[in-house]
């Protein structure tokens, strides 16, 4: 019998990669129990623009020059030199990393080796936004550092919960043997609602809950228990809510006729929906809300703003329904978190569930934003994905260490 040996350092890093941009998050395992802020964190965006820039929290951004042929890895080599500079002698005990899809395999966080990576590049055509640049950060480290734990942290683990009859699809039977059903996504953040909302509002939050996670991607998580029971993203992260660049939900019968009469492929048909659409389709302008706000004499910009509030109220009367009825309603993520005028709009749509809202704590983004009377209580919570990722991947090596 082989004890696996102890990690050699209790330092994690997190990393969350996007097409074009990298987060990273520092975590300080020596203190017990685990921060919920890093030590250090930032980003690089714009990867594969023509501006990339690098960022440190607190510290003003700066451009960052990389190869035109591979600027990911370029990317990828900036802040692992960054990150020598910050640690000195202290060393990694694992990288946690946000990895979108692990399919009908993986429901749990799961270190990673070959072949552990090659089932997840399985799942590529998935979430071809994350999951490709994930596994690319993944297998740049194992060459450089094999003896590292990586842990894969999926944002589908949360939604295991959901009732059979949520995850089917109304296709034949034999496919769900083949792992088509409805998965969920953004499952970090909303774990870490959870956690987040019982320490706050306690039996409250164990009611009838919608989590309302509204970034660039969106989605909307009804919890019961603070439990997953329903969510509006399902096989892909496409649908659902309308999106930054995302269609949302669309009639399948669409796409078929795109294909059949602009004689679209597959990828040209995949570039649409995952790029063009959403905000930034409808608009014509941009896929940011705080953009177009300010532009909302034009009519695409007032219609695209118009369709995305409408989508979310229309979502959460579905799920208010699944749930049978609404006892709190918490908005999370950039636009969520910080987009005061969206919150607003969505919340006076849902006024025939008496929820009434505050307007000058909306403004001020409270974390509760709802007025006293409201039946429904409203809130704003922060998300914190790096800190549920670091968390797990912490627990997850300390077991191995531990395991004879």
């Amino acid at each position: 019998m082989t004890t696996i040996a102890e990690p050699a350092g209790d330092l994690l890093l997190v990393l969350n990669c996007g097409s074009s941009s990298i987060k990273f998050a520092l975590f300080d395992a020596a203190v017990s129990p685990l921060p919920r802020r890093p030590c250090w964190s930032g980003k690089v965006e714009n990867i594969t623009a023509a501006a990339p820039r690098y960022e440190e929290a607190g510290q003003p951004a700066e451009p960052l020059a990389l190869a035109a042929d591979d600027p990911y890895t370029g990317a990828l080599t900036h802040i692992r030199s960054r990150l020598a500079t910050r640690i000195g002698a202290r060393q990694l005990a694992a990288v946690a990393h946000r990895v979108v899809h692990g399919g009908s395999k993986y429901f749990a966080p799961v270190r990673v080796d070959a072949a552990v990576l090659a089932d997840l590049r399985s799942y590529i055509p998935l979430a071809p936004l994350h999951q490709p640049f994930a596994l690319e950060a993944i297998e740049a480290l194992l060459g450089l550092h094999p003896e590292l734990p990586q842990v894969a942290c999926f944002d589908t683990t949360f939604h295991h919960t959901v009732p059979r009859v949520e995850q089917m699809l109304p296709l034949p039977r034999a496919f769900w043997d083949e792992g088509l059903r409805r998965y969920g996504f953004h499952g970090l953040s909303y774990a870490y609602m959870a956690k987040a909302l019982d320490e706050r509002h306690g039996a409250r939050a164990h009611g009838r809950t919608i989590c309302a996670h509204l970034g660039s991607g969106a989605s909307l998580c009804a919890m019961h228990e603070l439990r997953s029971v329903a969510t509006t993203m399902g096989f892909s992260a496409l649908d659902g809510l309308m999106m930054g660049t995302r269609c949302g939900a669309l009639d399948p019968g669409a796409v078929l006729y795109l294909m059949q009469t602009r004689g679209l492929d597959v990828d040209q048909v995949g570039h649409l929906l995952y790029h063009e659409s959403g905000l930034l389709g409808v608009s014509g302008v941009s896929a940011d809300p705080r953009v177009l706000l300010p532009r909302e004499d034009e009519k695409p910009v007032r219609e695209a703003l118009a369709m995305y509030v409408r989508r979310i109220v229309r979502e959460i009367g579905a799920l208010t329904a699944v749930l049978g009825g609404l006892d709190m309603l918490v908005f999370t993520a950039g636009i969520g978190e910080h987009n005061a005028i969206i919150r607003e709009r969505v919340c006076r749509a849902l006024d025939w569930l008496g929820l009434t809202l505050d307007d000058d704590a909306n403004a001020a983004h409270a974390a509760v934003i709802s007025a006293g009377d409201s039946k429904v209580r409203v809130a704003v919570e922060p998300t914190n994905e790096e800190w549920v990722a670091a968390s797990a991947a912490l627990a997850l090596i300390t077991r191995q260490s531990t395991s004879v």
